[in-house]
């Protein structure tokens, strides 16, 4: 049996250890703790380290002799926080009745745990609930050998993008050999409903500056003869995609992996989000969107406005855009196509700030930055690992799963796929978790749940062949 009380009382001191990807010494911490925790239940744990990068933390629990075994990932890091912006201070974990905008009150931990309590902290949702629900599965065995082998990685940058996850994987290459890799991060579906997802999308990042005047000029001498790279800006970047996102940008889509008949069916069966607060589309269903890749914009700046908005040509114009790729889309080769596009564009690309032969020489100027992050990864929906994973979680939920064919979020699991075998990501987090932001939080009822898959993958879990 699961000691509700314990788990929770664990989950909240690994909470209480900072963990911003920034931060080596709160890592270092963290890394430590979850070693320590696993070893004393009864696991191979070791914290390994590699030059230049955070820890990870590799190890292994026995299962039965020629049983299956299962990997699975999470990561321990967080983002950044800025503690005026939180009702409760991000790393003192706070239990409150429900949510804070709908008055959930403070709570002390105690033998009574309710399922809708919720947990206030940086990383409770995003992503070390996963790394308790393994420990409290493991725990609860209580010396006992399970039926399945489960190997396990926990990583320190995922919120930089893993740039060293592919290094740790070759490094470790043996330690991880499995018959399927389960990435534990994400939420469950916004309908509350358990999720099984096949896939994520892949990410890069860019930022492209235009170039005006080397000076704010005043608009009424100079607006018909400087370029606005405001202006300029804003018609790039309405070139890049369509209203709903999707890339113009020609070269994008190459390589791309469309999906097939049943993925799209599969899609089709997924529950679209109930509102949040905006219109959605009045066409299309949310999963099939998710199987296309992004161009978004996540933030524009030029000039002022309000009262300190002034007549003037501003002298540059930036905006800082996220690519979500799908499978088979190179984020490089993203990358350089919306290059080559603001190119073709008419604008003379450089590299930093324009010089004074440069400005003489070309009216329309620009600067293209970009950091290629990792690809998208899809599992087929025909995969009989599907199957198999998709059991574990309804033994353990009660109820059917949704399948997602992928998440629209970026997870780095294209590095797992060196490992040669079948991945799928089982998220345990409510939807509402605010991830990313201020107040972010897990409810209890999904630490639990994701405690009974964790035990349900331990007593027994198919190999991809069988």
């Amino acid at each position: 049996m699961t000691d509700r009380a314990a788990t929770l009382h664990a989950l909240l001191d690994l909470l209480a250890i900072p963990n911003v990807s920034s931060d080596p010494d709160g890592l270092a911490a963290n890394a430590t703790w979850i070693r320590e925790r696993y070893a004393a239940a009864g696991a191979e744990a070791e914290v390994f380290g590699l030059p230049g990068a955070p820890h990870v933390v590799v190890g292994r629990i026995e299962g039965r002799p020629g049983g299956p075994v299962v990997g699975v990932y999470a990561h321990y890091d967080g983002q950044p926080v800025d503690p005026d912006m939180w009702t409760d201070p991000p790393f003192s974990p706070t239990l409150r009745t429900d949510r804070v905008d709908r008055g959930g009150r403070v709570v002390s931990p105690g033998s009574e745990v309710d399922d809708d309590w919720r947990v206030y902290a940086r990383g409770s949702s995003d992503d070390r609930a996963p790394i308790i629900a393994l420990l409290a599965a493991l725990e609860s065995l209580g010396g006992a050998q399970p039926d399945t082998t489960i190997v396990f990685l926990f990583e320190g940058e995922e919120e930089v993008g893993s740039p060293n996850l592919g290094r740790y994987v070759s490094a470790l290459q043996d330690r991880l050999a499995a018959d399927v890799w389960l990435v534990c991060d994400g939420p469950v579906h916004q309908s509350g409903i358990p999720q099984v997802a096949l896939g994520v999308r892949g990410f890069a990042e860019l930022e492209i500056e235009v170039f005006g005047p080397p000076a704010d000029l005043h608009s009424g001498h100079y607006g018909e003869w400087a370029v606005n790279p405001a202006d300029a800006l804003a018609r790039i970047v309405t070139s890049l995609r369509t209203d709903r996102g999707r890339p113009l940008v020609e070269g994008f889509l190459d390589g791309m992996v469309w999906p097939d008949e049943e993925t799209l069916a599969a899609a089709a069966l997924v529950p679209d989000p109930e509102v949040l607060g905006f219109r959605p589309p009045d066409e299309g269903g949310y999963a099939a969107a998710l199987l296309e890749p992004i161009v978004n914009v996540r933030g524009l700046r030029s000039g002022d406005v309000g009262r300190a908005s002034r007549n003037v040509v501003p002298h540059s114009a930036v905006a800082s855009i996220d690519l979500r790729l799908v499978a088979g889309i190179d984020p490089e080769a993203a990358i350089d196509a919306v290059a080559a596009h603001i190119a073709d564009l008419g604008f003379h690309l450089v590299d930093g700030e324009p010089t004074d032969e440069e400005r003489a020489q070309h009216r329309r100027l620009a600067r293209v930055s970009g950091i290629a992050g990792y690809p998208g990864v899809r599992t087929s929906v025909a995969d009989p690992v599907v199957r198999r994973v998709v059991e574990a979680v309804r033994s353990a939920a009660g109820e059917d799963p949704i399948v997602l064919p992928s998440m629209g979020g970026s997870v780095p699991m294209y590095d797992l796929t060196n490992l040669g075998a079948p991945l799928a990501i089982l998220p345990i987090a409510n939807h509402d978790n605010n991830q990313h932001a201020a107040d972010e939080n897990l409810r209890l009822g999904n630490l639990f749940y994701g405690v009974d898959v964790m035990k349900a993958l331990l007593a027994s879990q198919p190999t991809a062949d069988s």
